[in-house]
């Protein structure tokens, strides 16, 4: 089923979108959030959080591309979940690791957490990424928005783990040199 025939189900309010939705993407969207959460319980919670957001979702939005719209939905509610379980403590796996990393490049200050910061925010990281060379911003996707370890990351691209380390690095530095143009990184 297309995704066009999908998304028009969630408009009639027809259940099958939900069971169409896990077919199509169910593997992929779970692939994302046990990188995060490395707990299938959880990630099968998360999926299921997923699918609810999509119906709840869909409509009013209309997305043009699903299968990113239910990554995002699931990347998102995988950190939250994260955060809850983590709230003592980092305790030092990948995900603590991947939030320390780009930590040097975001602001801490309170106000990005409002929806309209949030959203220029996105904006100002997303036309960042655009600049990059293909390789480059596909390593840095697959760091941060899917949380792969550093070790598969290098694997796919037939690299070291230490030329990936580097190539994250530069790109965290320009990342922060951009944000910093565009006023949001504070040095503290």
């Amino acid at each position: 089923m297309q995704d066009a025939e999908i998304i028009q189900l969630y408009f009639e309010r027809d259940e099958k979108a939900i069971t169409m939705t896990e077919k199509a993407y169910g593997k992929y969207c779970f692939s994302i959030v046990d990188n995060i959460l490395h707990n299938e319980q959880d990630s099968e919670e998360c999926i299921s959080d997923t699918w609810l957001r999509a119906w709840q979702s869909i409509p009013p939005q209309k997305p043009t591309r699903l299968k990113l719209f239910l990554a995002k939905i699931a990347r998102n509610l995988a950190f939250d979940r994260y955060r809850m379980r983590h709230a003592e403590k980092r305790s030092g796996d990948e995900m603590a690791l991947v939030l320390d990393e780009l930590e040097e490049c975001i602001a801490s200050n309170e106000d990005i957490e409002q929806d309209f910061e949030r959203k220029n925010l996105k904006e100002v990281i997303n036309a960042f990424l655009r600049t990059l060379p293909t390789r480059e911003r596909q390593i840095f996707l697959r760091r941060y928005f899917y949380a792969e370890p550093v070790k598969e990351i290098a694997d796919t691209f037939g690299l070291n783990q230490n030329h990936v380390s580097v190539i994250l690095k530069r790109t965290r530095k320009k990342l922060a040199e951009h944000l910093k143009e565009e006023g949001y990184f504070y040095e503290t």
